[in-house]
């Protein structure tokens, strides 16, 4: 009978460690904020003879946005925005450019930040083949 009630005391004492050390451990998480993106433009920088007829397109945190539009991202303060910029210069075999910019939240003073995202496209048929084009993406991020 003692070796019941050492095996039942060993148990539930078992089971209070573990119901009550387990409210000490969960995990907290850092409280999230909104920050205003705005896409004010997008502008051609320099074009070595790539192209004139020319396609844009821009997102942030993996959503569409027009030039001059703004949009609301929710981030916690350990986190990060993604702005991306793509670009095609339209012919019978159009050139294509990308690139992607992660910023993280807690780089953005509280002024708010401007943030620049460099796209190239290089001409890939030609006597122009290898030339470039460099557009420059804008973007405007301010906490809420």
């Amino acid at each position: 009978m003692n070796k019941v009630w050492s095996k039942a005391s060993a148990i539930l004492l078992l089971g209070s460690a573990i119901l009550f050390s387990s409210s000490a451990s969960t995990p907290v998480y850092a409280a999230s904020s909104t920050y205003k993106v705005t896409f004010e433009q997008a502008r051609l920088v320099s074009n070595d003879h790539v192209g004139n007829e020319w396609a844009i397109a821009a997102e942030v945190a993996g959503k569409a946005i027009n030039e001059g539009k703004s949009m609301n991202v929710s981030v916690d303060s350990k986190g990060s925005i993604k702005l991306y910029g793509y670009v095609v210069e339209e012919d019978k075999i159009p050139d294509e450019g990308e690139n992607t910019k992660t910023v993280n939240v807690s780089s953005i003073s509280s002024k708010g930040s401007t943030v620049k995202v460099l796209v190239t496209v290089t001409e890939n048929r030609g006597r122009y083949s290898g030339n470039e084009a460099v557009w420059e993406f804008t973007y405007k991020i301010k906490k809420q």
